[in-house]
């Protein structure tokens, strides 16, 4: 029987049974739409990383504090922290690799100013942070060198808290209080956007690390120092670069571990990204059990169809028909089947991703590569499940076919 006819009376099968046809393929419709629409959404969380970690620099190192050892037991990471001012200085003044360094000094306070407060982390940092986070200001300018020898009250506002205490965008020119010292805002920084994880970074006052290590932190040790090199090509030389700079200056010996820890975009993008692709593999897992009740659905209603069309199948051979003929026809059926649920679950797939893409924000729009094995894992499906059904109506005696009432 040729392919055109196979797949016309397969056809007719099917719309004979409109309902049936539809219930039996819905598990295939909801497991090829639930698939894709994983996919999608771990697709789209893996480049809005991407975009992210872009937007936290260009050929950006981090150098954070060690783990602390406690009865031969690591404490876990930034437990053991030996960063000073110092360190920053020494990574600028010898390395050759290295195009911008920056110490960073944290604190967390209520801000006053303009039309109230807001709760910020106000970061100590050099002229060079805004070189290797690649962020420009919007309004006004960035603070220079001679305020951080100077150690100046000035400040540079993140968007976030711009908006908050002074709505009217007159920002710059405003004098506000950190734990009741004045100072004076200079600039606002353009807007970054949110981390991978949710964290806001515009939420955010950056000042000289002089005037915040001696004003407002007090400390001596400070949580992270950046630095960027020359091009991406650098990186892992800067990163031993950094090493052993950071090491002669801890004075640590050749057997001892280091107490600081320099991570790379690349690095901290692979971290990111591998937690999504599991989570989008766990849930495209969780989501193709549809895929197999679809098919089970799809066996059961074949195995039906054989039962009905008993008579039919045992006249058909009776006229000749080879049992080739009848196992290939019933198996046609149930890959028609399986694909058209296949496409009606693409059409789902791309509907449910559009509307989560426009809630979140995010990019979730379907591959062609995986539209071509959504619809041939359908075809599998149909393969699969449909070739017992297939086998039992080609193995039917055509005598006792035509005796079934």
């Amino acid at each position: 029987m040729k392919a055109k006819t196979l797949v016309k009376v397969a056809g007719q099968s099917i719309v004979k049974n409109k309902m049936r046809t539809l219930l039996t393929m819905l598990g295939i419709i909801i497991g090829v739409g639930a698939v894709n629409v994983m996919v999608a959404i771990g697709s789209g969380a893996q480049r809005q990383i991407e975009r992210q970690i872009q937007a936290l620099g260009t050929n950006m190192l981090v150098i954070t504090p060690g783990s602390a050892m406690q009865g031969g037991v690591s404490q876990g990471a930034q437990t053991f922290n030996r960063l000073t001012i110092e360190d920053a200085e020494m990574l600028r003044s010898q390395s050759f690799l290295l195009s911008a360094v920056s110490p960073v000094v944290m604190t967390r306070t209520q801000v006053i100013g303009g039309a109230g407060n807001w709760r910020t982390n106000v970061l100590g940092v050099d002229v060079d942070y805004q070189q290797i986070r690649d962020w420009p200001v919007r309004d006004g300018v960035f603070f220079e060198e001679s305020d951080v020898r100077a150690m100046r009250k000035v400040v540079v506002l993140g968007a976030t808290v711009a908006d908050n205490l002074f709505p009217n965008g007159d920002a710059v020119g405003q004098q506000i209080r950190i734990r009741d010292v004045p100072v004076q805002v200079i600039g606002v920084l353009a807007p970054k956007g949110q981390t991978a994880d949710g964290g806001d970074q515009d939420d955010v006052i950056l000042a000289p690390y002089t005037t915040v290590q001696t004003r407002l932190s007090g400390r001596v040790f400070i949580p992270q120092i950046l630095a960027s090199t020359f091009s991406p090509e650098d990186i892992p030389a800067a990163q031993e670069e950094i090493r052993a700079i950071l090491r002669a200056s801890h004075r640590l010996a050749p057997n001892e571990p280091d107490d600081f820890t320099v991570r790379n975009q690349s690095e901290i993008a692979e971290a990111a990204q591998s937690t999504t692709q599991v989570m989008t593999m766990l849930l495209a897992a969780i989501a193709s059990i549809s895929l197999v009740v679809g098919g089970i659905g799809i066996m059961n209603i074949m195995l039906v169809s054989v039962t009905e069309r008993t008579r039919e199948i045992g006249l058909r051979l009776a006229l000749g028909a080879r049992s080739r003929d009848v196992l290939t026809q019933f198996l046609v059926e149930s890959i028609v089947m399986s694909l058209i649920g296949g496409l009606l679950g693409l059409a789902l797939g791309v509907l449910a991703s559009s509307a989560i893409a426009h809630v979140t924000g995010w990019s979730a729009a379907l591959s062609p590569t995986m539209v071509v094995i959504a619809l041939g894992f359908s075809g599998a499906v149909g393969v699969f499940f449909g070739y017992y059904p297939a086998r039992r109506a080609a193995a039917l005696d055509p005598i006792q076919a035509l005796r079934y009432e």
